[in-house]
């Protein structure tokens, strides 16, 4: 067992039948007693649990627990840009509590079998899987259909006959190594018992209970403002997995979701299964902290941290400052599109600020949430840009009611009605107001700032929080966030006020039904590309007049222009800005100067893809990564036309460095694709630019999706950085593949993969879960 593992389960203390399958079972190597928790489970985490979690599981089979396990497969997917009606939620936990409720739904069994359990799909694709030997570190089979494009094929365990003889080498796990003897023989001894399932709840230390209790009294509280807050906290943190920060280090005991219950505190929990979180309950709730017991997945994993420091900041933030409330807020569609009618009698500069306490938490909610699934969820951004924040303190939305009033109105999201008929004219309904909202801004701040904005005018993390400046990086169909200013400088930088970063979160977060139709679906994703078209145009503000036009070009080239033309408000061209430039490239004497005025905040300083010298490194780093660092540093930042194996290279690989000691160093390479525009939905291979492509390598894991390994020992590093720079073609780049390449068919795989869980537990423990498979390649 993994010490990854080993954390996971280390929640779990006790356990008691969840349901056991009374069939007759195959043959087992072992007559003792095997344990779903304690021996089951962690096969299923080590093997199963990266291709088989979060709502893009094949066939819906969730394994993360044995709730999921017991649910079974199905065969319509989650995830679906063409179903013309919203599909029911299937929400384990939420939709169904039962197997025979789940039955009702759709979803079969993958332990049973008609008559006997080695006809239960688990077991025949298990065997299936080890039919079959690839050669040590060959590419699969170009049959073996891999990644998102792949169509699931979902049989029923009656027709696993069929599956195997049209599909010989899709046994599971797909494309990987089988299971090894002892896992197998594991798997096989549980089925021959029967298959019994076990629940896993969880003991609760004092403390924990101690703070449930604090933070539940804290939100359901009767008085209506407080009732009105309680809505608005939970609204923004449904999606977070919660956990009580003590200041020590390691991982936390339990994780907790905050949900909405029929049933009060100290009671079991009932939860509200609308399908949104500002959905309409329909009677009485109460909210709840819910203990999370199933295995963490990375991609899902967006943590948030209380504190009792933190409520009371939230207290005095929401209530120091005396409002008004005449009536609770309805739950309708009109409540739902538009958040800042909603709340609008909670003083925004306190919504603003609890926002920006923990922008990455936030911002790592539009990343790992429901909607960002896919190439169409993430098109809308560029490969790497830098974001940071417009200060409380100079956002009129937040200081000047006037503006705050007239804005309001303009405010609102698409999305709540998803019939196809709808997607016309609700996305020109809400184009428009937008635009008219933009155009507003542009005239209020020039009244209120003739001399344009200045360095003050952005946050400064009230001195010490490095939420202050984030990187969102784009995998082409995922995408990651993280604090600090890494890579080089960026095209774009975008500069987030509060209703720009609030109809961010509604209209990919609380708004996003991951269940909706494709007119849902489109019109989310439309609107984003306008919230990012703002961003934008607030960070223009920032350049000098006759600077902007050129460089919003530079973004919209080619048919970019068109969506300039008939989408996108004009940029302001007549209101100076109040920095001083001494260069002909403000755009990146700006970002340079976010490096210095704000250094102090810089959470992961990065002189490795912006080195000056012939070799850098990161300041703090051990002997090991120092030397890693200075060797990898040429290759840093380099555009694609000076290093061609960059048009090779996925997304995302992780570099695996084994150093003489036998410590281990990780670093993701990820390659960052140039595009002429980002503002369509569709053709996006058409607005490549490859020779423009780069490559950004820093230390640690910073994607929940790997597409590639490399592995090697220390003294080859020289010999890594020689061959990158060699593999100008293909053959170069199966030369580089051949030495230092894992591919899925690698002998050693899974203990590499396995290295990666102890990698994230060992150097960021509360971060840490278990990575995604499905979208490792076929190099």
């Amino acid at each position: 067992m993994t010490r990854l593992q080993k954390a996971l389960l280390g929640a779990v203390v006790f356990f008691v039948p969840l349901i056991s399958i009374g069939a007759a079972a195959p043959s087992s190597g072992s007559a003792q007693p095997v344990s779903f928790q304690q021996q089951v489970r962690p096969v299923l985490e080590q093997r199963c649990i990266a291709c088989h979690g979060c709502y893009d599981a094949p066939c819906q089979l969730k394994l993360e627990s044995p709730e999921g396990l017991a649910r079974g497969a199905n065969q319509t997917p989650v995830y679906n840009g063409q179903r013309t009606s919203a599909a029911a939620p299937s929400r384990l936990f939420i939709d169904a509590s039962s197997s025979g409720e789940w039955r009702n739904r759709g979803f079969f069994s993958v332990l049973e079998g008609r008559q006997t359990m080695d006809e239960g799909l688990l077991y025949q694709m298990l065997v299936l899987g080890r039919h079959h030997r690839f050669e040590p570190n060959s590419k699969l089979p170009e049959e073996i259909q891999l990644g998102l494009g792949r169509a699931n094929v979902c049989p029923a365990p009656e027709d696993m006959a069929d599956y195997a003889r049209e599909h010989p080498l899709e046994g599971m796990p797909l494309g990987l190594p089988p299971l090894s003897e002892r896992e197998f023989d594991l798997l096989t001894g549980w089925l021959a018992q029967g298959a019994p399932l076990e629940a896993t709840p969880v003991k609760l230390t004092l403390a924990e209970q101690s703070r449930i209790r604090a933070w539940e009294s804290w939100l359901n509280r009767e008085n209506p403002r407080q009732r009105l807050v309680a809505r608005w906290v939970y609204e923004h943190l449904f999606l977070a997995h919660l956990y009580f920060d003590d200041g020590r280090q390691g991982r936390p005991p339990h994780f907790f979701s905050l949900v909405r219950s029929y049933t009060p505190p100290g009671e079991p929990i009932e939860p509200v299964a609308s399908r949104r979180p500002n959905g309409d309950p329909g009677a009485p709730f109460w909210y709840r902290l819910w203990p999370i017991t199933e295995t963490i997945v990375h991609k899902t994993h967006i943590t948030y941290a209380l504190t009792d420091a933190k409520r009371e900041r939230m207290e005095t933030l929401f209530f120091d400052t005396p409002w008004k409330l005449e009536a609770l807020p309805e739950y309708d569609a009109d409540a739902r599109a538009n958040p800042f009618l909603t709340f609008q009698a909670i003083p925004a500069r306190a919504r603003y600020q609890i926002m920006l306490d923990d922008a990455e938490y936030f911002v790592r909610t539009f990343i790992r949430g429901p909607v960002c699934r896919g190439q169409i969820a993430t098109d809308v951004i560029r490969d790497q840009f830098w974001t940071v924040f417009q200060d409380p303190a100079h956002d009129l939305y937040v200081d000047d009611a006037d503006y705050q009033r007239r804005a309001t109105p303009l405010l609102g999201l698409p999305g709540q009605h998803d019939n196809l008929i709808s997607l016309g004219p609700q996305w020109l309904k809400y184009k428009h107001k937008r635009n008219r909202y933009l155009r507003e801004r542009q005239q209020a701040y020039a009244r209120h700032a003739p001399n344009g904005p200045t360095w003050e005018t952005l946050w400064d993390g009230d001195g010490d929080n490095s939420n202050a400046l984030l990187t969102i990086f784009r995998h082409h169909d995922s995408a990651s966030v993280r604090r600090g200013l890494i890579g080089d400088l960026p095209l774009t930088t975008w500069v987030m006020d509060y209703p720009l970063f609030e109809r961010t979160y509604y209209a990919l977060v609380v708004n996003f039904d991951v269940f909706g139709s494709v007119s849902h679906q489109a019109q989310t994703r439309l609107y984003f590309d306008l919230i990012r078209n703002g961003a934008e145009q607030n960070m223009l503000r920032y350049l000098p007049a006759a600077a902007r036009k050129p460089v919003l070009d530079d973004w919209y080239q080619k048919t970019g222009k068109l969506k300039l033309f008939i989408s996108y408000a004009s940029v302001d061209t007549d209101t100076p800005t109040g920095i001083d430039y001494g260069t002909s490239t403000p755009k990146q004497e700006f970002d340079g100067k976010l490096l210095t005025r704000f250094a102090h905040l810089n959470a992961r300083p990065d002189p490795l893809n912006r080195c000056q010298d012939e070799h850098c490194a990161l300041p703090g780093a051990n002997g090991l990564e120092q030397r890693v660092q200075q060797a990898l540093s040429p290759l840093a930042s380099r555009r694609a036309d000076d290093l061609p194996v960059i048009d090779h290279l996925p997304e995302v690989s992780l570099l695996r460095v084994r150093g003489e000691d036998g410590d281990l160093a990780v670093y993701t390479l990820l390659r960052n694709r140039a595009h002429s525009n980002v503002a369509f939905m569709m053709g996006e291979s058409l607005r490549y630019q490859p020779e423009l492509d780069t490559v950004t390598i820093y230390p640690g894991v910073l994607a929940s999706y790997p597409n590639f390994m490399f592995h090697l020992r220390e003294g080859e590093l020289e010999d890594f950085v020689r061959a990158m720079e060699r593999a100008g073609d293909e053959s170069g780049f199966e030369r580089l593949v051949q030495r230092f390449g894992v591919r899925r068919t690698h002998p050693e795989f899974w203990r590499y993969f396995d290295d990666l869980g102890d990698y994230l537990l060992e150097h960021e423990p509360t971060q840490a879960g278990v990575l995604d498979l499905n979208r490792y390649q076929n190099l």
